[in-house]
């Protein structure tokens, strides 16, 4: 009798272990694998990025860069001012805008609004009426 009551207990310590295995491999899949892609990512970015690039750096300060070392590189701020940062300080690379398409977004956001009606002590004293014009 004590025999028949230990067999049984074993099957369960193997669907512990299995259920154990299995919430590994599935923290692998939906945890570790995407922060590696993610780090991969960013480095492929910081490494890619060279002289001439926009940048955008953790802090929120927005440059070009005017050289690059193998653990730093130095940023264009402002005219004539130059920073150095290191390189895994970059936290994005901007697009970089030709002069075709910065011509074209001005063109766009110079659309001239007609000038509003007058407002007169009639119109403000009844404005549900229509302003006549002469």
């Amino acid at each position: 009798m004590l025999q028949a009551a230990g067999e049984s207990g074993g099957g369960n310590n193997f669907i512990l272990i299995g259920l154990l295995a299995l919430m590994f491999v599935a923290m692998y899949f939906f945890m570790i694998r995407p922060q590696k892609k993610r780090q991969r990512e960013q480095q492929e970015m910081q490494q890619g990025a060279g002289p001439g690039s926009r940048i955008v750096t953790i802090g929120g300060l927005h440059g070009t860069i005017v050289s690059v070392d193998d653990d730093t590189v130095t940023l264009d701020i402002s005219d004539g001012v130059q920073v150095v940062f290191a390189r895994q300080a970059i936290g994005r690379v901007l697009p970089t805008e030709t002069a075709g398409d910065a011509a074209d977004e001005v063109e766009e956001s110079a659309v001239v609004d007609e000038p509003a009606d007058e407002v007169t002590a009639d119109t403000a004293a009844h404005p549900d009426e229509a302003p006549k014009k002469n």
